[in-house]
């Protein structure tokens, strides 16, 4: 998880899974093997552990002024609709008045397409839903996000344009990595307003953040600062998310973890060592 305060907000990016079996190119995460699916409980806990450090549990109003934690957002490591029967529960106990008491506006799903699971997560949770789009024709988002080759563009906004709840009170946030001379130029921001065209909408920009061996290159200020005027100009909010955390290889899209996937008889050969090192009585 992390935590990124600002002067207004603090919001923790919370993760649903050990590893990815997403291989996004542009994704550090993408380059660890999938481990395993986290628990309820775990997903949960992340909230729970990070308000105990930041001592965010005084009062138990959500909007309270002192408020540290006050949106959570699914963005961490893992694809959240890979692990529904997890993410969900956890979600709805965040939301819950017994629970968390978040508002269920301060809550985002982040997916990078499973179009089967976006109408459930809108009837099951209600929460707010976040969309890795990241390019606006299909050849080029084959090879970021390899997912589309399952569920192209239209497929995905078909589906956005019918999640549950959906208004302008209620937008979908499209997330965009800014990848140099890859999909920055002036017809890729056209293009892409045109795509959302009819759907109550927001798009955040990303800089990209760059990994060990990652073969992109974040786009010139200049150029992401023309992208996100040509947004603008056709009504859309298009905030320029600043990075945060990479020093600490904490940013969007640098997560990774050393934890590794055990074999069935690697496991076992740990076990019958612990037992052969426990001291008899």
């Amino acid at each position: 998880m992390v935590y990124i305060p600002e002067v207004d907000r603090g919001t923790l990016c919370v993760s649903s899974q050990v590893g990815c079996t997403l291989n996004c190119s542009f994704c550090h995460t993408g380059t660890q093997k999938l481990v395993r699916n986290l628990t309820l409980q775990e997903i949960v806990g992340q909230v729970m552990l990070a308000r105990d450090e930041l001592k965010d549990w005084v009062g138990g109003n959500h909007n309270a002024p002192n408020r540290r934690i006050t949106n959570v957002v699914m963005m961490g490591m893992g694809e959240p609709l890979y692990n529904t029967q997890n993410v969900f529960p956890a979600l709805r106990v965040m939301a819950d008045g017994e629970g968390l008491s978040l508002s269920k506006r301060r809550i985002t799903l982040s997916t990078s397409g499973v179009v089967p699971d976006i109408p459930r997560c809108g009837d099951e949770t209600g929460v707010m839903l976040a969309i890795s789009l990241h390019a606006v024709h299909d050849d080029l988002r084959n090879e970021l996000v390899p997912l589309n080759k399952k569920y192209p563009i239209k497929e995905l906004l078909d589906a956005c344009k019918a999640y549950p709840g959906l208004s302008n009170a209620r937008r979908i946030t499209f997330e965009y990595v800014m990848l140099k001379g890859i999909n920055d130029s002036d017809a890729d921001a056209r293009e892409l307003v045109r795509l959302l065209s009819g759907i109550p909408a927001k798009i955040n920009l990303i800089p990209f953040n760059p990994w060990p061996g990652a073969p992109y290159a974040c786009s010139d200020w200049d150029r992401i600062e023309t992208f996100s005027d040509i947004v603008n100009r056709a009504g859309y909010a298009s905030p320029v998310r600043r990075p945060r955390g990479r020093d600490i290889m904490a940013a969007c899209g640098q997560l990774k973890s050393d934890s590794v996937k055990q074999s069935a008889a690697s496991k076992y050969a740990e076990l019958q060592a612990q037992k052969l090192q426990r001291p008899i009585a």
